[in-house]
């Protein structure tokens, strides 16, 4: 079985503990306990992690780095995703390091989309950060419209999003993460169990930056960001 996201691996590991499940795009699977240790996951399920959990503290950095005299960051998670309120934890951990105040802003669904740009308005923060999650990438044509009428900096986690017109991203190629899936699914297939087959994480990191959606907000990206981007879109 091959799973893609928390909700659904937990799904399956909840199901069965003898059918082997490949997972993809796992922010922390050893966090939420769907594998003993990324190198000897000791159950039925293995697979990639997109390694979401460890990467939020860098699109902080990314945001900071944006918008200098940001001093107060929105957080928008699904309390129903059981990575958020770590993911949450570790911006809380890292935040007063760059002087930053981050605090959640919850999405349990796509009619509280608008909803919490809304309340985001209202309290006037300075920038946001969409945590990974598939309810939320299914409905991201929303949230980057909503973003960009507010003219809120806003950091996300897949390229997918910055290509619709989202100012930036940071993190794994799903392409990539998906290819490796096969690789998974052939070695069961051949005799090999989960329990033996590490979890691997991403090798390729992507940063995106959408220069037309950050001259909408009035934002100049620094060259040494620049510098670093993988791509950067132009309109």
């Amino acid at each position: 079985m091959v799973t893609a996201g928390d909700a659904a691996t937990l799904a399956a590991k909840e199901a069965t503990n003898t059918v082997p499940v490949v997972m993809v795009t796992v922010a922390d699977p050893v966090a939420i306990g769907l594998v003993a240790s990324l190198g000897r996951p000791g159950g039925n399920v293995t697979g990639l992690t997109d390694q979401h959990a460890d990467l939020v503290a860098k699109r902080l950095e990314i945001l900071k780095s944006l918008v200098p005299s940001v001093s107060h960051v929105a957080v928008l998670l699904n309390p129903a995703n059981p990575a958020h309120a770590l993911q949450l934890k570790g911006l809380e951990a890292v935040a007063p390091t760059v002087s930053v105040t981050v605090f959640a802003r919850e999405v349990a669904d796509p009619a509280s989309i608008d909803r919490a740009f809304s309340a985001l308005k209202r309290e006037r923060v300075g920038g946001l950060i969409v945590l990974g999650d598939r309810m939320f990438g299914a409905n991201r044509k929303r949230i980057v419209e909503l973003a960009r009428l507010n003219r809120l900096p806003t950091v996300y986690t897949h390229r997918s999003w910055v290509e619709i017109g989202g100012l930036v991203s940071y993190g794994a190629n799903f392409n990539d993460l998906y290819r490796r899936v096969a690789t998974y699914v052939d070695k069961i297939l051949k005799g090999a169990k989960p329990s033996d087959l590490p979890v691997e994480q991403p090798t390729r990191l992507e940063l995106l930056i959408n220069l037309k959606t950050a001259k909408s907000a009035g934002l100049i990206v620094p060259p040494s960001l620049l510098a670093r981007a993988d791509e950067v879109i132009q309109g």
